[in-house]
């Protein structure tokens, strides 16, 4: 079968100004789906990597893990999809399917090395470009189905910020009995708020103001707090089983530590640029614990999605045209935004 080409936006320096441009995506394979991408999330990573700041960029470079489309065409050997199905693409497209991380559904930890949707190498030593696409072909082990009840557009931010909050809150287990603490209203705290509510938990909100707290409790939260106040500490000391931070800021990690019932867990998807700071003393006298998550494996992302049907579970996106890339960048860096940006990538 012939190659795939297609018109993408790509950077092809760090900082550059995105460009028009055309690809060609690999002839299918067997287990291979064409995909016409229809909406394309921007994640605060697309930033870290489009301007460089992560290092090891491979350029030209074309962003975008948040994919949703329809299936246009299947390999010969595809058993899951069929042309015209609603689909999703994530934020890694292949892994060696053989290590004990892949065989548990945990491909994002392989062994081998996960390939990521866009700036990574494949296995053949080929660049990976991502979702600012007219068209994707993936491995059929790394598409999910949508939902018809969650819209295209939607759907697209839960490929990456949904799957980034609902993983961890599954794995603390968050539900019912639990008191659960969200850092952050932003493109990641506004969907964790909605998964732990959907759960069971009960839900806090820690963000700097009060600026957003009638919307965080319309997306479920129970309690909001600002902490600038620092009294805010002392009120809710000893208070969480679990705080979830999404937020890229260092924090004062002991004040947050001391918000946590023995055995209580601070998990970070937020990640700084700069290390944080803390005393291991706030561990100890707690046995308490500071853990990182990443993002989930195809079927808890697909469970994710299902979950988000389910519930009514939707990101709160500003749906914007392939002209506007970087004026959204902008906004993004100074949070103004409510609160994922989302490409119509009928507009490239």
């Amino acid at each position: 079968m012939d190659k795939n080409k297609t018109y993408v936006l790509s950077v092809p320096s760090a900082k550059a100004a995105f460009e028009r441009t055309n690809i060609e995506r690999r002839a299918l394979r067997p287990l291979d789906i064409l995909i016409d991408i229809k909406f394309s999330g921007i994640c605060h990573s697309d930033i870290h990597s489009a301007y460089g700041e992560w290092g090891g960029g491979i350029f030209p470079m074309v962003p975008g893990h948040e994919i949703a489309g329809v299936v246009a065409a299947v390999g010969t050997e595809v058993t899951k999809f069929t042309v015209g199905d609603r689909v999703g693409v994530g934020c890694f497209v292949d892994s060696c399917g053989e290590c004990e991380y892949c065989l548990r559904g945990e491909e994002q930890f392989c062994t081998k090395g996960v390939i990521l949707t866009y700036n990574a190498l494949d296995y053949d030593g080929d660049p990976t470009y991502g979702g600012y696409s007219q068209k994707i072909v993936v491995t059929e082990r790394f598409v999910v189905r949508i939902p018809e009840s969650l819209n295209l557009d939607v759907a697209s931010p839960l490929l990456c910020a949904g799957i980034t909050t609902y993983s961890p809150l599954k794995h603390w287990k968050a539900g019912p009995g639990k008191k659960v603490a969200i850092v952050g209203v932003g493109g990641l705290g506004h969907l964790a708020i909605q998964y732990a509510h959907a759960l069971g938990a009960e839900v806090t909100v820690l963000s700097r103001s009060l600026n957003k707290k009638n919307e965080a409790l319309s997306f479920g939260a129970d309690h909001y707090f600002a902490t600038s106040d620092p009294a805010t500490f002392t009120k809710l000391s000893g208070r969480f089983d679990l705080i979830l931070n999404t937020v890229s800021a260092n924090l004062d990690v002991d004040a947050y530590l001391s918000m946590l019932r023995v055995d209580g867990t601070l998990v970070n998807v937020g990640a700084p640029g700069t290390p944080d700071q803390y005393s291991v003393f706030s561990l100890i006298m707690g046995r308490r614990s500071i853990a990182g998550s990443l993002v989930g494996g195809i079927q808890e992302t697909q469970e994710m999605l299902d979950f988000s049907a389910q519930h009514d579970i939707a990101p709160k996106i500003e749906v914007i045209s392939a002209d506007q890339v970087e004026e959204a960048y902008g906004r993004v860096l100074r949070s103004d935004v409510r609160y994922r940006f989302v490409i119509d990538i009928s507009t490239l």
